[in-house]
């Protein structure tokens, strides 16, 4: 075989290589399922962090809650809150919106903070009564475990992590919110 029928296969195989981790990563992006069915009206009000992934905008965050109130038909407000450094550091709050990208569902969700940037928000599983939600981003970057309360069943908790590691994301990453 001479040297530029080598180089030409070797280019093609590159290519085809890059190509097939591009699909995968994207596969990986778009085989992420949700919910079903989310009622907004019971998804709406106080959550609690129990455990995310790190991420810098939350960087010693103490008690971190999120609270959801109904603006209008298709907008939802989003109050952020934590206590920096401590469970009786000051008050860190940031409000933005939410509104609902999947009618069908109501499960995919864009969430804008500061325009024009915005973020998604799947909710990845949701219990019967509302009390506890998965939430994360398609690419996977992004995961939290929310409750009605400031703490979680022991047992409720690992079956959570095995939720998420079925899901695709990885429980070792998660680091559990300091109440």
């Amino acid at each position: 075989m001479n040297i530029k029928l080598s180089v030409k296969l070797l280019s093609v195989g590159i290519l085809l290589s890059v190509g097939a981790l591009i699909f995968s990563g994207c596969q990986k992006h778009y085989d992420l399922k949700t919910v079903s069915s989310v009622d907004l009206n019971r998804y709406l009000g106080v959550w609690h962090e129990i455990a995310r992934y790190p991420h810098h905008f939350q960087e010693g965050c103490w008690a971190s809650q999120a609270e959801y109130r109904l603006l209008d038909a298709e907008t939802i407000e989003v109050k952020n809150s934590c206590r920096e450094n401590g469970a009786d550091g000051p008050l860190r709050q940031v409000t933005g919106k939410a509104w609902v990208v999947d009618s069908q569902s109501n499960a995919k969700l864009k969430v804008r903070f500061f325009w024009p940037f915005s973020g998604d928000y799947w909710i990845l599983d949701l219990d019967p009564d509302y009390q506890t939600a998965i939430v994360g981003t398609p690419d996977r970057e992004y995961l939290w475990i929310l409750h009605r309360n400031t703490s979680m069943n022991p047992q409720k908790y690992q079956e959570i992590l095995t939720k998420i590691e079925t899901l695709g994301f990885d429980p070792s990453r998660l680091i559990v919110t300091p109440q």
